[in-house]
């Protein structure tokens, strides 16, 4: 049965999108089946991977609406790896916060619509959108674990306080099982006082588990997107792909010791 990991942060620009598309693509290279879900209407995994998002038909909101089964929406995208698959979304999905509140057990609705399925993969990672509403609500109730993306800048701490009550909200009236898998640092620049401070300003005030991987801020990794690759095609020799299997390897592991 697939782990399903949520990668989520309310505060936008912290590498969500980077993280979920970079990690989906190397946990697939080390031969997992992976399902990555687009949760964000802006639909940026989906056109990183080098898709047309405005031309897909059956997206993420398809899905959430009923209006298709979840098998119809997935996409293989064998020409990066064999293990890997989508589900896009684009601008339809805005529209999903609204509708997905008049849905009896509204919360449940991407839990129930994945239980089908989940044998299927070994890992499922939803892209959460930056912001705490019905939609990344859902990706929390349906998943078994949260990664949270924190940027190495001065304001790294703030907004986290409410994602963790939110968790925590979740954890005792949707998802008992819900846990946070681990806080990952991104956009670390080794050159600066600044990445190092925040690192330990986090580790002193947080009280879950970081990743010991910290993603560096990386030329090639910031390039990968525009050539609709993942970073372990794009350039596997920098810092950003080798940084991004390490994070790979420690996911791998944190779920076979579960």
């Amino acid at each position: 049965m697939a782990k399903i990991i949520a990668i989520a942060n309310q505060k936008g620009g912290v590498g969500k999108t980077t993280t979920s598309i970079n990690l989906a693509a190397c946990l697939a290279e080390m031969n997992k089946r992976v399902l990555l879900i687009d949760m964000d209407s802006q639909g940026n995994t989906t056109s990183g991977f080098g898709l047309d998002k405005n031309n897909i038909e059956d997206t993420t909101y398809e899905v959430l609406t009923g209006e298709v089964d979840v098998e119809e929406a997935i996409i293989h995208l064998d020409e990066f790896f064999d293990g890997l698959y989508l589900i896009p979304a684009n601008r339809n999905l805005a529209g999903a916060e609204i509708e997905l509140i008049t849905q009896e057990n509204m919360q449940h609705i991407l839990k129930n619509t994945l239980m089908p399925i989940r044998d299927d993969y070994d890992f499922i990672l939803l892209d959460c959108p930056p912001a705490l509403g019905m939609l990344t609500v859902n990706a929390m109730t349906a998943a078994d674990a949260v990664l949270v993306p924190i940027q190495c800048e001065f304001y790294a701490l703030d907004g986290l306080s409410q994602l963790i009550y939110t968790i925590n909200l979740i954890q005792k009236n949707l998802n008992p099982d819900l846990h946070i898998e681990g806080v990952v640092f991104t956009m670390f620049d080794a050159r600066t006082n600044l990445s190092l401070q925040v690192v330990e300003n986090v580790k002193d005030n947080l009280k879950y588990s970081i990743y010991k991987t910290i993603i560096p801020r990386n030329v090639r990794l910031a390039e990968a997107p525009s050539h609709g690759l993942p970073i372990n095609l794009y350039d596997k020799r920098s810092s950003g792909a080798e940084a991004y299997h390490l994070l790979a390897e420690e996911v791998i592991e944190n779920s076979e010791m579960e």
